[in-house]
């Protein structure tokens, strides 16, 4: 069974990046398992998203046959990325730590991909549901230090954030993968080997 991979990129340093280097491998463990997969490329660091302002918010709330040209040139990067995600089986999401978050360029990627009435919507009793269903994500972290447990842990908004806006989405298959501990001695020296074994896809 093949699937349509959609590989979210957002480190600035290009072959160089480790979660870059983490999510290839996620992805030809993928294919591994999954023979003839479509894989896709989104890379924030060559194509970023805008910051939202009025004009982006304005297109989404503006019937389409009142937009604007304006308006159109602005959703249409929206569009795009929604149609995308929409297509996507599984996403891998590069996710590197900066300074304790995620990349800005991820996150404005997420602003424009998180639309009521699109990608979820609200039910009659208020709760939020997410639109985006029967997905798989796979989120590739990598930090310098070390916070999926110990003293640091509660230093960690990359993954809580990640897998509550996914959720938001309706994506709630979510694994995550590390690679940690890349500046601290003793560490370093193995840090990405070892998340690279760490890899199993299910």
């Amino acid at each position: 069974m093949s699937k349509k991979v959609l590989h979210i990129i957002t480190s600035p340093q290009g072959e160089a990046s480790v979660s870059k280097q983490l999510g290839n491998v996620i992805i030809e463990k993928i294919q591994a398992k999954y023979p003839n997969s479509f894989v896709k490329e989104r890379d924030l660091a060559k194509e970023s998203f805008p910051h939202l302002d009025g004009l982006q918010i304005g297109s989404w709330f503006t019937p389409a046959e009142n937009h604007t040209p304006e308006q159109i040139k602005a959703i249409k990067i929206s569009d795009e990325a929604i149609a995308e995600m929409r297509e996507a089986d599984i996403y891998v999401v590069g996710a590197p730590f900066y300074n304790f978050a995620i990349t800005s360029t991820l996150k404005a990627y997420l602003d424009h991909i998180a639309r009521p009435g699109i990608t979820f919507s609200y039910k009659e009793d208020g709760m939020p549901e997410g639109l985006l269903k029967n997905k798989k994500a796979y989120i590739a972290i990598a930090s310098s230090g070390v916070y999926s447990q110990g003293v640091m842990q509660s230093f960690d908004f990359v993954s809580p954030y990640l897998k509550f806006i996914l959720g938001f989405l309706g994506i709630t298959d979510i694994t995550t993968f590390r690679v940690e501990g890349q500046r601290i001695p003793g560490l370093q020296e193995t840090a990405l080997q070892k998340g690279l074994e760490s890899i199993v896809i299910d």
